[in-house]
């Protein structure tokens, strides 16, 4: 089966030996075709195909197989579809089997995860040098692209805004050791090769960020049109006015394809498959010299982790959000054992009978 079209939209070999097992199992062979998901407005979706743009619903075996919101499509998913109306509509019928899956825990006390991207390759943590510069926030970034599989490169904005740009640099590179750290200006027309260097045929490329960080104004740069809204942020706290409303993938002129996705200034973790760690490898590396095995690095005797806080070589605020970061997994997953049982029938006899529970009840449970 040739591609040729879907190549631009990053299919590759890879893809070929998981399409060949959806096609094999399929009950309706020889009518799937393959497609990616290049936006999500909700109840339908924008898709590429070879034989151009279509619009897509998810089947109705699909929707009742999805037990949770990953088993839905998103932005960035390889789909089979069977086309309706000579291409111009489609039904999903699967979803390839994916590389990787950038999600995190979705706003409000309810347990339920937010798809943001699939089958990104790099992720740019876009940050501006102004009063939206926070590395806590980073953090929380760099924790989330870790456990989602994908490479993490931090993108420092709006450089021509600041005077002191080495000291945001630093300040970036001691709670991200290793992972590169790129200061751009697209007015000036600064870093774009850096960035470059990440972007090439068979490649997705996804941006995350706050509002008003820029990532509307990058996706215009490196796509050389103006594709994305862009809005000036307020001067006196640097906050944007979420010019991205939904994501949407976009074809780079140099090969690969970038994912743009709403600015989100509340990053709560879903889950943790080794982004803690990999985000904290400093204090990691420091607690297998505590004089205790179950140190907690709070008071403890020959605590080394607090001894590199003393002796100036690790911030006490790290240490707080390693603290913060852990006790936020933790109360994740215990929502999460809730919701699985719940949603097993094994709920407590207190709900309500709309399945529903007040955010009283839901502590009360997660916390015994």
């Amino acid at each position: 089966m040739e591609n040729h079209q879907l190549e631009a939209f990053g299919w590759t070999a890879e893809w070929q030996p998981k399409w060949k097992n959806i096609t094999e199992q399929s009950i309706v062979k020889g009518q799937m075709e393959p497609a990616r998901i290049v936006a999500d407005h909700g109840q339908k979706y924008e898709i590429r195909s070879e034989r151009g743009t279509s619009w897509a619903t998810l089947s109705g075996k699909a929707r009742l197989k999805a037990s949770e919101l990953r088993s839905y499509p998103g932005v960035g998913d390889w789909v089979a579809v069977k086309m309706m109306n000579e291409g111009d509509d489609a039904i999903i019928h699967e979803i390839v089997d994916r590389k990787s899956l950038i999600a995190r825990q979705a706003a409000g006390f309810e347990t339920k995860e937010q798809i943001i991207a699939a089958n990104v390759d790099t992720l740019f943590i876009v940050c501006a040098l102004n009063h939206d510069f926070n590395v806590r926030r980073l953090e929380r970034y760099l924790i989330m692209a870790w456990n989602s599989g994908v490479n993490p490169v931090i993108v420092l904005s709006k450089s021509d805004l600041c005077d002191d740009i080495s000291s945001y640099i630093a300040e970036t590179e001691l709670i991200a050791p290793g992972v590169p750290i790129i200061s751009v200006s697209a007015h000036l027309g600064i870093g774009r090769e850096q960035l470059e260097t990440y972007v090439y045929p068979g490649t997705t490329i996804a941006l995350a960020g706050s509002s008003g960080s820029g990532k509307s104004t990058m996706i215009n740069w490196l796509t050389g049109a103006e594709l994305q809204l862009t809005q000036d942020v307020r001067e006196d706290d640097s906050r944007g006015r979420h010019t991205t409303t939904h994501r949407e993938l976009f074809l780079l002129p140099q090969g690969g394809v970038l994912i743009d996705t709403p600015g989100m200034r509340e990053l709560s973790i879903w889950d943790d498959d080794g982004g803690l760690e990999r985000t904290f490898e400093d204090i990691e590396r420091l607690k297998e010299q505590c004089q205790f095995s179950d140190c907690q690095h709070k008071h403890e005797t020959g605590c080394a982790v607090l001894q590199a806080i003393d002796e100036g070589s690790l911030d006490r605020k790290r240490l707080e959000n390693y603290h913060k970061m852990q006790r936020e997994i933790r109360f994740q997953m215990r929502k999460e054992r809730i919701a699985a049982k719940r949603n097993a029938g094994r709920s407590s006899t207190s709900s309500s009978k709309s399945g529903k529970r007040s955010r009283q009840e839901w502590r009360k449970e997660i916390e015994e």
